[in-house]
């Protein structure tokens, strides 16, 4: 899993953290579900490693800027190959 970005709510008070995750589909779901159920305690750890008026209420979100990516090579590719004929 690779944390690929953060989107902070103007007033801070809320955080969407996009994260890569690899394996199969159901164990990209089962590590996404994990991390939103530990989401206390990575509050938690926060609170104690940075100074905020507030901390953010965390979300966790799959990245698939990668998957996109990817199908766009793809597309991409097919087009060269239709060219080529």
């Amino acid at each position: 899993m690779t944390v690929t970005g953060v989107q902070m709510s103007p007033d801070l008070r809320h955080a969407k953290i996009f994260v890569s995750l690899m394996g199969s589909e159901e164990e990209k779901k089962e590590s996404l579900t994990a991390l939103n159920h530990a989401t206390g305690w990575i509050r938690h750890e926060l609170g104690h490693r940075i100074r905020t008026k507030f901390l953010p209420d965390l979300v966790f979100l799959t990245d698939t800027s990668q998957d996109y990516g990817e199908h766009i090579d793809k597309l991409i590719d097919e087009i060269h190959e239709h060219h080529e004929d």
